[in-house]
Order: C-alpha cells, then sequence, then structure tokens
C-alpha cells in the first residue's frame, strides 16, 4: 500500500493548521493522492489496456456498413505496425478485431472498457477518437453506421461532436459539425496542413470572437499536451505531439488573419 502522500499530506496540514485536524485533512487528501484520485490520476491503469476493446470497436466498425473492405483492413494493419505491439499484442489486436465483425459483438462493453482506460483524461479520449478515424475514413467515405458508434463512444467519453470534428479536421478528414449535425465536404482523407481550416481544427466558427478565439485555443492545447499522457506508447505520444502542432499552427493563423496579439 502506497504511503507517501498520506505521509506528506499528514505534515504538510500540521504546518498549515498546527493542530490534529490539519493531520486528519492531510492525510485524507494524501489518500486521494495515493489513490490516484487527485493529482492528475498519477497512477494510471496498465498503458495498454485499450488495446483489446480499441481493436474490437475497429472491427464493429468497420462491419457496421455491411462488410469489411481492403482499405479498412488495410488501416488496421498499418495502426497495429505503428504502435509497434508485440507479437502477442498482435495476436490480440488481430482477434479482437475479428471479434468486432461478429453480430454477437458487445460495442458497448468496449466502449466502457475505453472510458475505463481513459479514466476521465480527455487526452486519452481523444487519442482514442483520433485512431478510430482512420477506420471510419479509411474507404474516404463518411458511412453514418461507422459514425453511430464513434457518436456513442464520444457520449461515452463525455467527448462534445463538435470536438470530434475538430479532431478529424486536424487530420485532415472532410467533415465538420454544424446545426446540431454532420455534414461531409469535398475534402479527401489526409488532406495538407495548407488546406485544414485553421477554425474547424479549433473546434469553432469564423464568427467566433477574440475571447472564444483565444478560449477554444488554450483548451485544446492544455488537452493535448503530451507530456501529460504518462506511460503510453510512443506512437500515441507523437499524435498528441503532432496535433499540439496542429493547434498552434491554426491559432497562428487565425491570429495573423485578424490582427490578434
Amino acid at each position: 500500500m502506497k504511503i507517501t502522500g498520506k505521509l506528506i499530506g499528514a505534515l504538510v496540514g500540521w504546518v498549515l493548521l498546527r493542530q490534529p485536524a490539519g493531520i486528519v485533512i492531510g492525510v485524507l487528501f494524501g489518500h486521494l493522492w495515493d489513490i490516484g484520485a487527485i493529482g492528475g490520476f498519477t497512477q494510471t491503469a496498465p498503458p495498454r489496456d485499450f488495446i483489446g476493446p480499441l481493436f474490437g470497436l475497429a472491427g464493429a466498425i468497420a462491419k457496421s456498413d455491411g462488410r469489411v473492405s481492403e482499405p479498412e483492413i488495410a488501416s488496421t494493419e498499418k495502426l497495429i505496425a505503428r504502435l509497434q505491439l508485440t507479437l502477442a499484442q498482435r495476436s490480440e489486436a488481430i482477434a479482437r478485431f475479428k471479434d468486432g465483425k461478429q453480430d454477437s459483438f458487445n460495442a458497448d462493453l468496449a466502449i466502457a472498457d475505453l472510458r475505463d482506460w481513459c479514466r476521465g483524461r480527455r487526452d486519452r479520449a481523444y487519442i482514442l477518437l483520433d485512431l478510430l478515424l482512420e477506420i471510419v475514413f479509411a474507404e474516404g467515405s463518411l458511412a453514418p453506421e461507422k459514425f453511430a458508434i464513434v457518436r456513442r463512444l464520444c457520449a461515452s467519453l463525455g467527448v462534445h461532436e463538435q470536438e470530434l470534428a475538430a479532431l478529424a479536421a486536424m487530420r485532415g478528414y472532410g467533415f465538420g459539425y454544424a446545426g446540431g449535425g454532420y455534414r461531409q465536404s469535398h475534402s479527401p482523407p489526409g488532406a495538407t496542413a495548407q488546406v485544414k481550416d485553421p477554425y474547424a481544427v479549433l473546434g469553432i466558427t469564423r464568427e467566433a470572437g477574440e475571447h472564444e478565439i483565444k478560449t477554444a485555443y488554450r483548451r485544446l492545447i492544455s488537452q493535448h499536451h503530451p507530456d501529460k499522457l504518462g506511460d503510453v506508447p510512443e506512437e500515441l505520444k507523437r499524435r498528441a505531439e503532432e496535433r499540439a502542432r496542429e493547434i498552434n499552427a491554426a491559432y497562428e493563423k487565425i491570429r495573423a488573419e485578424r490582427g490578434i496579439k
């Protein structure tokens, strides 16, 4: 049992209050720190617990429109390679992807497992959604059946659909969120950074004021900081760094257009 937080909490509580009540309060906060309930979830779940449910959900997404295509299989294989999975983890990922294609697959259970892995951390939620978007758009079109599953995941993770649209914009995927629903643009998947709408990247409209722009930027850049991810595969940290660069580039472009200081 970890007691470091309790000991430090007791000491701080005594120094601040100089009475037994301070020690009790300090021990309480120290206990919460020890179990990871405060302090940015310092004790995270095992770093690769997301592999099984992630690929199971990927299989369900790929099959949701009636068939699993070669582009979807290729995207899944690329994802496995980029995550640098061990042989055992690769076998698990493939097996769970096949499970996800079955009519009996419980997508809600996989979503619950991913929610448990995130433990309320939005940076991890964004990573999962970012990975799944590659499967959603593997064929280059926005299939409603596929996106219905992703939207259920968003609801479970507490991610607004407008934030999901912003994540997609960072990846160059051609859709956006407007008027309470999704619309697909003509931009192909994998579009270059030069054609990405900076407002879409920040999850705002072109009518946004200066305060809204700055608020959106600060919120996003704090949520996509790679140093906060902890012990996760390097590919996930790389993606977080990439998103942080996209956010900064979008903000700087808007600042230049608007003359924001």
